[in-house]
């Protein structure tokens, strides 16, 4: 089923040589990672439903194929917090090359990661696990481990990171939930191995871990030969 599902998004996604967001996280809750409750549409009043369902304050993001890098071309806006602002940012990025839709979906707090995988020449996938966010390339608390993982790689590679204490909850603050971080690194090992080197890289990031869960907030998969 998984590999099926798998086949049938890549194959669509084969000319642009990526795999847009929506797609790419209903792949990833098909894996077993948790993603955020979001709706990918282009009816700004279905957007407008969900927004009230889901609760505000919501994320809204671009789909278009021509956005890889969606906060380039002001495709990303948080904490939209009532009906008429969401009316506007929709109007806004219906202007946005490529417009196919936009993105609402529930804002999480916690501590922000990165998971990811390159594919090597020489290793196969690599996995890489490290602190996210937009800090990442100035913290660089990354720890990487060759595919697939076994349990104790995905723990190892929790334990050397620098920033372990902050996992575990530094000076009293709230740590996160660390089987659900292990568990999200397994499935995406399972994942990473059943794309059979179709994929050239996948970037999670940020990832919001609280003590609760892991949820992959945004996610980017670039197939190879692009």
């Amino acid at each position: 089923m998984l590999r099926d599902n798998i086949q049938k998004v890549f194959s669509e996604a084969k000319e642009r040589g990526w795999v847009m967001e929506p797609q790419a996280k209903d792949l990833l809750r098909l894996s077993g990672i948790d993603v955020p409750r979001f709706l990918f549409t282009t009816d700004i009043a279905e957007a407008i439903r969900f927004a009230n369902e889901i609760k505000y304050p919501v994320a809204v993001k671009v789909v278009s194929p021509d956005v890889i890098h969606k906060s380039d071309a002001s495709g990303v806006v948080l904490g939209v917090s009532d009906d008429r602002k969401l009316g506007e940012i929709f109007a806004g990025m219906a202007k946005i090359k490529g417009f196919q839709g936009i993105l609402v979906e529930e804002i999480l707090k916690g501590i922000e990661m990165i998971v990811g995988m390159k594919m090597d020449n020489q290793f196969g996938p690599i996995i890489l696990l490290g602190m996210g966010g937009t800090a990442v390339e100035i913290y660089k608390d990354v720890t990487l481990r060759m595919a697939p993982l076994r349990e104790q790689d995905a723990e190892s590679m929790m334990t050397c990171l620098k920033a372990k204490p902050i996992l575990d909850g530094y000076r009293g603050a709230e740590g996160v939930n660390i089987d659900g971080l292990k568990s999200m690194l397994m499935a995406f090992s399972d994942l990473v191995m059943a794309f059979e080197k179709a994929v050239e890289s996948v970037d999670m990031n940020p990832v919001i871990c609280n003590a609760s869960r892991c949820v992959v907030a945004d996610a980017r998969i670039m197939l190879i030969g692009h």
